[in-house]
């Protein structure tokens, strides 16, 4: 059944309620700089993430947990003064939030103050629903993040899919239920079966995003730089690539730097 995309000057988090409500997918990509977001936005984008991924494809580190909170602020900044109609989510960073509640008051107080960001996500469940519980009770609204949490990956010690077992699939729609019940305004679920995204999705009011989940769910996100192909050595099977711009950037930029050797650039026309 398709459905009309709602026109929406800016998206709030009361409207990615109305979307589930409707019926209507959530869309969702990633971006961490002002000329980046600027696209994501223009293209109409419901909500801009500015993940904590930055530590992989904007700074070249193998996990999430290097970025720091300073490094957040920064790339929220940038997409803040980009975005005009999306929801902007930022990451806290692992280290800002998971030691205490008055810590990860203080790490999201800066995020919002300093950045601009219009909200914050957290990853876990019960373990960190203190630390959730006194972000939400200052007025800063959270997206929670079960599944595969990245943050944790040396715990996992890989990135395969997770709850596929009876015992961690009955925590992860527990702590669906807990997220929901403390506040949070939505939930991303990351790399775990589609019956069981379908499931959590059905069973909550709130909107259900995922990464590696299925269609079962309320939207969909993906980093930009693998969905546009900019990255090429990570594929896998939830990764649709909409375009191939390491070969055609490798491509222009060959292009010119053979240009230059050659003396065939710049020319008459492009020189005062």
């Amino acid at each position: 059944m398709s459905v009309a995309k709602s026109d929406y000057k800016r998206v709030t988090t009361k409207s990615l309620f109305d979307m589930k409500q409707k019926g209507e997918k959530i869309s969702m990509l990633t971006a961490y700089d002002y000329t980046m977001a600027k696209i994501v936005d223009t293209a109409g984008i419901d909500v801009i993430l500015v993940g904590d991924s930055a530590s992989n494809v904007m700074a070249g580190h193998e996990t999430t947990l290097p970025i720091t909170l300073d490094q957040m602020i920064y790339h929220a900044s940038s997409v803040v003064r980009a975005a005009e109609r999306a929801l902007v989510v930022v990451d806290l960073p692992f280290g800002s939030y998971q030691s205490d509640s008055k810590e990860a008051l203080r790490s999201a107080i800066r995020v919002m103050k300093e950045s601009g960001g219009h909200a914050v996500k957290l990853e876990g469940g019960k373990e960190i629903k203190d630390s959730i519980k006194k972000i939400l009770q200052a007025g800063i609204p959270v997206m929670g993040h079960l599944g595969l949490t990245p943050q944790s990956i040396y715990k996992f010690g890989t990135y395969t899919v997770r709850a596929k077992e009876d015992a961690e699939a009955e925590k992860l729609i527990e702590d669906a239920k807990l997220l929901e019940k403390i506040g949070c305004f939505a939930l991303v679920l990351e790399k775990i079966p589609a019956a069981l995204a379908q499931k959590v999705s059905e069973s909550i009011s709130i909107p259900v995003i995922g990464i590696g989940a299925g269609g079962g769910v309320d939207g969909q996100v993906l980093v930009l730089h693998d969905m546009i192909g900019m990255t090429h050595e990570f594929s896998p099977r939830f990764l649709r690539r909409y375009m191939n711009l390491f070969d055609d950037m490798t491509k222009a930029i060959g292009q010119y730097a053979a240009d230059v050797k050659s003396k065939d650039f710049p020319n008459a026309n492009e020189q005062y």
